[in-house]
């Protein structure tokens, strides 16, 4: 199931496209060193330009066992990376994958990780051959459920991570939606 990585999709606010070196700046200022942002998520803070520099390298040439799909988040108006956008598990078995996102602080309220989100799900029904994707929440990260809620997922029992590893949500709010119900 290979998807071209190169490609970048756009809204009307935003572009997103595959990472680059020159993104460490915006993504240490922006997102990648604030604790409130990426322990929402389950990553590490990232402290100085070096880390960032090293998660960067991970982004644009990722060992050839992971199924990693990551995009920037451009903000058009000021050209900055504001976040990011993934396929952070796929699961070629069943055609699925999960997705995760943030945003840094200075752009919340905008409707932008909505906007990212929808057009990743668009992209990947038209581009790709995934038949479901996935994201979760933890019940506590109000922020992102308001996002998922807007989307047009559905709220689900369990998502294939939980499957896979043979666990039951605990405290998540894991939300689908199936290929052939967006194209309706």
């Amino acid at each position: 199931m290979p998807i071209n990585k190169a490609l970048t999709f756009e809204t009307e606010r935003l572009v997103c496209r595959p990472f680059e070196m020159t993104d460490a700046a915006d993504m240490l200022r922006n997102w990648a060193s604030d604790p409130d942002i990426q322990t929402e998520y389950g990553e590490p803070v990232y402290a100085d330009m070096t880390q960032v520099r090293e998660l960067l390298s991970m982004y644009i040439y990722p060992d050839g066992e992971k199924s990693h799909y990551r995009w920037a988040i451009i903000e058009k108006v000021s050209g900055e990376n504001i976040g990011q956008i993934a396929f952070c598990k796929v699961w070629e078995d069943c055609s699925a994958a999960e997705i995760e996102y943030c945003i840094g602080k200075r752009f919340w309220g905008r409707g932008y990780a909505g906007e990212a989100l929808s057009a990743l799900i668009d992209y990947a029904f038209t581009n790709t051959p995934f038949e479901k994707l996935e994201a979760y929440h933890r019940a506590e990260n109000a922020k992102s459920g308001r996002v998922l809620e807007k989307s047009c997922m559905h709220k689900t029992d369990t998502v294939q991570r939980f499957v896979s590893e043979g666990i039951t949500p605990e405290g998540e709010v894991c939300y689908c939606i199936e290929k052939n119900n967006y194209l309706k």
